[in-house]
């Protein structure tokens, strides 16, 4: 199908037009900003330039921005594209491209919108989008991620309950479309004072029609932030990436008791792990890892169990603060991986459990943590069932500290 839907026409819209003040107002718009071995808009522009002609593309920017595009495209033909200024909101800006390609290009049948600050997109995203949009070009098609996050809800500052995040998925782009279908909706909602949108999808489901989802990218994520650049700035100068790696070990004995925490996760069993805090090999292990990216010694520097403030602490607290001293030293973790060696209890019917509460507590997506878990054969200490150990290691990107 997919080979057939490529024979059609289709068009790109690439939304630029906004100031990014929230990824550093001193730097500039985050699109134009260096990006590797290029800029942001250049690295975006870069990902379709295989799937979508110069001719069927749209560029929106600021109205003030017509030079900084063209010294951020220098090593781009765009031409061939067709630039245009964006509106005061998103909606606005998407309507003015549309518009324009229509113009330009009025033969074709199905456009993508994508932003401008998402220059991770890789092929096999957009085969997915194109595939699907092929197999049902009446539909809109979004790309998501499903969220494995902890949901709250807040009123002036106070948490006032926990959503569901039960069939909850987070946005990205491109999203795609029958060309018309998305220009008239456009014009619609223009015609109807209705600016609110926020992306393309939304005006699809405001009309009553069908978005169909794929499963997206975690790398295709929206540079937003200031640490969303951390780790990109060693690629400026064409150099290595500071990429680092920490590992980290842990081990606690069994005692009396009715349960173990690993990982985050509460297990009824009937011992205890021994220790001056809540003795969670796994979070420590984690710990002393991600602590090892930046030279900022170990658990026991930080929390020693010769003060008896930590005795019985949670260790989830340890770990925050690792990842709190990561971030003030210009890391973005980049993935998590934990190895549990015990004869007992059985890890795997808590796995998810783990690997959910690493994403919630690394502050990444639940794909980049990973829990394992292997027994030690009946050999030494641990054949023997007298405790656990664990084997961590974490990847960081470090860049400018925040």
């Amino acid at each position: 199908m997919l080979s057939v839907f490529l024979q059609q026409s289709v068009g790109l819209v690439i939304v630029a037009a906004g100031r990014g003040e929230r990824a550093g107002a001193q730097h500039g718009p985050k699109q134009y900003r260096e990006l590797g071995a290029g800029t942001v808009i250049e690295q975006t522009l870069s990902r379709f330039s295989d799937f979508i002609p110069a001719t069927n593309t749209s560029i929106v920017i600021h109205a003030d921005d017509a030079a900084l595009l063209k010294q951020a495209t220098a090593n781009i033909d765009t031409s061939q594209m067709t630039i245009v200024t964006g509106g005061v909101t998103r909606q606005e800006s998407v309507h003015a491209g549309l518009q324009a390609l229509y113009e330009a290009a009025p033969h074709i049948t199905h456009v993508l919108i994508h932003d401008a600050a998402r220059p991770f997109v890789n092929d096999d995203l957009m085969f997915r989008i194109l595939e699907e949009l092929g197999a049902n070009p009446e539909d809109g098609v979004l790309p998501t991620i499903a969220v494995s996050e902890t949901l709250k809800t807040v009123s002036d500052g106070i948490v006032t309950g926990t959503a569901s995040r039960k069939d909850m998925h987070r946005a990205q782009t491109p999203q795609a479309f029958p060309f018309g279908t998305i220009l008239n909706l456009h014009d619609k909602a223009k015609s109807q004072s209705i600016s609110d949108f926020t992306d393309d999808a939304a005006l699809f489901e405001w009309a009553g029609m069908t978005v169909r989802i794929v499963e997206g990218e975690a790398a295709n994520i929206k540079l937003t932030y200031p640490q969303d650049f951390n780790g990109q700035a060693p690629m400026n100068n064409n150099s290595v990436p500071d990429i680092r790696t920490g590992n980290g070990y842990d081990v606690h004995r069994f005692e009396e008791g009715d349960k173990v925490i690993l990982c985050g996760v509460e297990i009824e069993f009937h011992k205890k792990l021994s220790g001056h805090s809540d003795a969670d090999v796994g979070l420590h292990a984690l710990t002393d890892a991600l602590l090892a990216t930046c030279g900022a010694g170990d658990i026991g520097d930080h929390f020693p169990p010769s003060d008896e403030k930590w005795r019985g602490m949670a260790s989830h607290i340890f770990l925050s603060e690792a990842v709190k001293i990561v971030r003030q030293n210009g890391g973005t973790i980049m993935n998590a991986d934990v190895t549990l060696v015990t004869e007992a209890p059985k890890i795997a019917p808590y796995r998810m459990a783990m690997r959910e509460k690493l994403s919630e507590l690394l502050g990444i997506s639940l794909e980049r943590c990973s829990v394992k878990a292997t027994t030690n054969e009946k050999m030494g200490f641990i054949g023997r069932e007298e405790g656990i150990m664990a084997l961590a290691t974490a990847s960081i990107a470090y860049g400018e500290k925040s």
